[in-house]
Order: C-alpha cells, then sequence, then structure tokens
C-alpha cells in the first residue's frame, strides 16, 4: 500500500509554514477560492512527480517575497516508511531525496510514488489539441516503464535539435544537410520505440476507458476510441523522407510520434463536436481512472488519487459512481476538495468510510 501519512510546506505558493497530518484514507480538504486547497494537492503531486502539475516553472511555486521553498512528504509505501524532500534554492537549483538520499538524476523518482491527479482544466484532455493526451499518455506510461521515459526524453532532446538545425538551413542558408542525416538516424531510434510501446500499451487501455465511461455515465453510449500515428502507414525513415520538403520550408519536424493522437468519436462524429458538458466531463474521469486502475495493476497496489473541485464537474449520479469506484470499491488514499465543507461531509457520509476534513 501506499500511504502519505503527512507533509509540510515552507514557503511554497501561499503556504509561509504549514504542517498537515492526515489520518484517514479518505481526506477532505475545504475552504474558501484561494486559500490553498489546490496548492496543497500540488504539493503532493510534487513529492510523486518532483514538479509541479499546475505550472512549468518552479520559481512560480516560490510564497511571494521568499527566496525558494522545502516541501517534506512522510509516506509508507508498502510498510516501509520514506521521506520525501523536496527544496528550491535560491539560486534556482532544485534538489530531491528520499530518505535523505539524494538523486542524481530527478527522472529516477518517477513511478515511485504513483500518482493520479483530475483537475478543473483537465478537461482540455478532452476537448483541446492532441499534445493534451499525447501528455496524458506520456505521463502514465512514464510512471509503468524508466526505459520509455528516458527514450521520450531522448526523442524530445534530438527533436529540438533538429527544428533548431532546420531553422538554422534557412537562416544562414547552410547548404550541408547531412546533419539531418544523423538527426533522422536518432529520432527513428527513439521514435519507433515509442511507437511500439504507445500502441501495445492502447491496446488494453482504450478498451479500459470505454468500460469506465459507460460505469460513470449509467447507461451505455456509441463511444469508440482509436490511436491515430503517423507511423500506422509509413515506417519512421519513410516518413521523415516523405516530409523533408516540407520540413524544410516550415522549418521544423513535420513527421513523428510527436504528432500521435488519440481520436474520440460518440455516434461516428468527433466526440468534442457532439457531446454535452456531461459527456466530456464523463470522457476525462474514465481516462483518468483507467490510469488509476492501470497502475493499480502494475504495481499492486492503488496509487494516490488526488481529486481537485470535482463537485462541480458532474451531476449528482455521475459523482456518486466516480466515488464508488474511488472510495469504497478500492482501498488507495484519496485527497478530495471542495468549497463546501457541508457537501464534501454529505458525499462522504453517504458512502458510509471514514473520513478526515481539513479545513483551511
Amino acid at each position: 500500500m501506499l500511504n502519505l501519512n503527512n507533509i509540510s510546506l515552507t514557503q511554497f505558493k501561499n503556504y509561509q509554514t504549514r504542517n498537515f497530518p492526515f489520518t484517514e484514507r479518505i481526506v477532505g480538504i475545504c475552504g474558501a477560492n484561494g486559500v490553498g486547497k489546490t496548492n496543497l494537492l500540488d504539493a503532493i503531486y510534487y513529492c510523486c512527480f518532483t514538479k509541479s502539475y499546475f505550472t512549468r516553472s518552479d520559481s512560480q511555486n516560490i510564497l511571494h517575497g521568499s527566496g525558494g521553498f522545502r516541501i517534506e512528504g512522510h509516506f509508507n509505501l508498502q510498510g516501509e516508511p520514506l521521506k520525501v524532500v523536496c527544496i528550491l534554492r535560491e539560486t534556482g537549483r532544485k534538489e530531491f531525496s528520499v530518505n535523505d538520499e539524494p538523486y542524481e538524476k530527478l527522472a529516477a523518482h518517477i513511478g515511485k510514488l504513483p500518482c493520479v491527479i483530475i483537475a478543473p482544466d483537465d478537461v482540455q484532455i478532452i476537448t483541446g489539441g492532441s499534445e493534451e493526451r499525447r501528455r496524458l499518455l506520456d505521463a502514465l506510461l512514464c510512471q509503468l516503464d524508466a526505459s520509455y521515459l528516458q527514450q521520450l526524453m531522448d526523442y524530445n532532446k534530438v527533436l529540438q535539435q533538429r527544428n533548431g538545425f532546420l531553422k538554422s538551413l534557412a537562416e544562414k542558408k547552410i547548404a550541408d544537410q547531412s546533419l539531418l542525416e544523423v538527426y533522422d538516424e536518432q529520432l527513428c531510434r527513439y521514435g519507433a520505440f515509442i511507437y511500439r510501446k504507445r500502441k501495445e500499451f492502447l491496446q488494453s487501455f482504450l478498451p479500459l476507458v470505454e468500460k469506465f465511461y459507460t460505469q460513470i455515465a449509467g447507461q451505455s453510449e456509441p463511444l469508440a476510441l482509436h490511436y491515430e500515428s503517423q507511423l500506422h502507414e509509413f515506417d519512421f525513415a519513410q516518413l521523415l523522407q516523405r516530409f523533408r520538403q516540407k520540413d524544410l520550408i516550415v522549418q521544423r519536424t513535420s513527421g513523428g510520434i510527436h504528432r500521435d493522437d488519440i481520436s474520440t468519436q460518440l455516434n461516428n462524429q468527433p466526440f468534442k463536436t457532439l457531446a454535452s458538458q456531461g459527456q466530456r466531463k464523463s470522457l476525462l474521469f474514465a481516462m483518468k481512472l483507467a490510469e488509476f486502475e492501470t497502475l493499480k495493476q502494475a504495481k499492486q497496489f492503488p496509487p494516490l488519487l488526488l481529486l481537485d473541485d470535482v463537485f462541480e464537474k458532474l451531476d449528482a449520479g455521475r459523482m456518486h459512481n466516480l466515488l464508488d469506484h474511488v472510495c469504497v470499491q478500492n482501498l488507495g488514499q484519496v485527497f478530495i476538495t471542495d468549497t463546501h465543507a457541508d457537501r464534501i461531509k454529505m458525499h462522504f457520509e453517504t458512502l458510509g468510510m471514514p473520513f478526515q476534513l481539513i479545513c483551511l
């Protein structure tokens, strides 16, 4: 099992110094907007992923007027205590350690403390561009497979270098394009690995999403999910050659696994244009629950589940189905935020499970 026993925040976001002990498996965090409910969830996420879920820059998470921040979380993983510390120094250097042993590479921590988060802006996974769905897919696969994380990091590094070289070819009018062949060879090697992993994984993951969608909606609907990739039709080397002239013109790499997507359809029509708000939210939660279930099966224990402001997003029936699955049918630790203490208390009491309520 995985449990967070307490977390201490120093100069993190809106917290000067605060310690939160967690005494139950189900934890409700309530308070008005702006008091720090989401910030507390983000601190838990930091302990699991070495970074924020909501901001790209670590410096954005420092309390205004301060020079850095510190997060310390005390976990219990399969009966063993784990002290996780994340420090951002005034110099901008980030340090991360487990049981006082610092990591040389932060990537080594990914997957150690599996975690799933659902936040209001996550609806972009359903309504936004393909990069949102790839981010969800990659975050899950990186927690499952350290080799996938390394290959993805290598791919993105080479992709950035290739795009930079394409731009320099145009700006400096360089005639020698031989370096492109080197970049292409590296992209093919990393990209082919990533494509195989995604294709194999999605064969079982997408049907699981469809199953959870039906469970949350409470009825069967004509939903269809498919993995889209240019590599279905061409191998990577052929793809890069096919787009070579276009790449030279637009100064970026047009073909590759960085264009992959998960297509969603309802009644054979694009889901995001046809679906209601409730259906969009149901699909989002179905994807996240499938992520949760996949991690649980792979790790042999439930991941932490962080639910931010979910009560505003689903009707009573769908919310009951969601909470019944994550709080009653599963034994993992769940953190849920809400602006209304009475509402969150009512939902928890209906479940008939012990809970802790933290009011900020």
